[in-house]
């Protein structure tokens, strides 16, 4: 009796405790978590106002195309070359130059009068997002007073969706109701721009001896990954993959539903469908924080696969509706994979190389989501959109099956 009532204490101890300790956790790290809410919000401001711009510059669906190619190689380039470059001079530096290429990036978009200019602020927002996701997924684990990776991994994803899901939203709404469509919102997005390098410049620092002298010998481009860790690094690798190979295949879709088969052209809805992925993605991250990293990840997997289905039928019924609920499925199992296969990595990662194997992880997940958009837009102009799509939709499928596969083979169980 008496150790049943200690362990129904011990019981009603743990949510009180679980609150205290994310409390102790905010503390320290909110400063960093509002700076990826800030610095993903830039990267999807400009999604629904693709539309304005190809009316005003007249471009084709390959530029288009392109331009999001720039964006991709921006970030890949970052990853592949300074992924490591926290690890050696310190978070915070890096976070804050991420942070200034996203100005800079946003002082173009303001000032583009032609392709050329989307082309560079889009190329600046690559940049500025290799520099910071890395540097920032690091900065977050390191501050949990705890070490909670867990807890850590999920406010991770949650901040980064909360920003993916706020960019479309408020520029569709703001180039639909306000005046200057094209600018107003790169205007007022220089604010949180600069609150978010304030507060980053305050965050404690987790990396010793930074400020010191670069080994630039010690950056070269390379594939950072411990060789006594490659084998668990498998599984998250190909998870997120497959997760971010839906991702680009969503948002190569999406706008051509919404415009060719719906008939639906305002910025202001196409950014709420798509803040409805990332919104529900944030949502899944929280609510599945208790769930296993392995049974996120494969869980993250399989909804995938009914996602796509979803996707496809949306296209070819066509229906709005069923559209929202694929935006939703959508969300579950990016929520899901993106949260589990992370929370490996942060496990997996040896400290003095935490932000280069994490640099490493992200290089798989901004690869696999440029591939479709780029894909859907050359086999667009070859055959016509819906072929496209269909032949899109089963490539990812493909992949997600072969991630699945790998998941379950590799995945460490904890």
């Amino acid at each position: 009796m008496a150790e049943t009532a200690r362990r129904a204490t011990a019981d009603s101890r743990l949510p009180q405790e679980r609150a205290a300790g994310l409390r102790a956790a905010l503390a320290v790290q909110w400063p960093v978590l509002a700076e990826f809410v800030v610095i993903f919000l830039g990267s999807t401001l400009p999604t629904p106002l693709y539309v304005i711009w190809r009316q005003s510059f007249h471009f084709s669906e390959i530029v288009l195309t392109l331009i999001y190619a720039a964006y991709a190689g921006g970030t890949l380039l970052t990853l592949v070359t300074l992924g490591k470059l926290s690890d050696l001079v310190g978070r915070r530096p890096v976070s804050l130059a991420g942070l200034a290429v996203a100005a800079a990036s946003t002082a173009v978009f303001i000032a583009a009068s032609n392709i050329t200019m989307l082309f560079v602020a889009r190329t600046l927002s690559g940049i500025s997002i290799g520099l910071a996701a890395g540097a920032g997924t690091a900065w977050i684990a390191e501050l949990d007073p705890a070490a909670d990776r867990p807890r850590a991994t999920s406010l991770t994803v949650a901040a980064n969706f909360i920003g993916l899901a706020l960019g479309p939203l408020s520029a569709g709404l703001l180039a639909s109701f306000v005046p200057w469509p094209l600018t107003l919102c790169f205007v007022l997005f220089l604010l949180p721009l600069a609150l978010g390098g304030a507060v980053v410049f305050g965050a404690r620092e987790t990396v010793a001896g930074q400020g010191r002298a670069i080994d630039w010998a010690a950056i070269r481009p390379r594939f950072g990954v411990p060789r006594e860790v490659a084998p668990q690094f498998v599984a998250p690798a190909a998870t997120a993959f497959g997760i971010f190979t839906m991702l680009g295949f969503y948002a190569a879709l999406t706008p051509g539903v919404l415009a060719r088969s719906l008939h639906v052209t305002s910025p202001a809805v196409a950014g709420a469908v798509v803040a409805e992925a990332f919104a529900v993605a944030a949502v899944a991250t929280i609510a599945s924080a208790r769930l296993k990293s392995r049974d996120a990840m494969l869980g993250g997997l399989g909804v995938l696969l009914a996602a796509l289905a979803l996707l496809v039928a949306a296209e070819l019924l066509p229906s709005l509706i069923v559209l929202l609920v694929a935006t939703a499925v959508v969300g579950v199992a990016a929520g899901l994979g993106y949260r589990g296969s992370l929370q490996v990595v942060n496990q997996i990662a040896p400290e003095e190389r935490r932000a280069e194997v994490v640099s490493t992880y992200l290089l798989a997940c901004y690869f696999s989501i440029s591939l479709p958009v780029i894909g859907v837009g050359v086999l667009g102009a070859l055959a016509s959109p819906i072929v496209a799509d269909l032949v899109l939709a089963g490539v990812v499928g493909l992949i997600a099956i072969a991630a699945l596969a790998a998941g379950m083979r590799y995945a460490p169980r904890e």
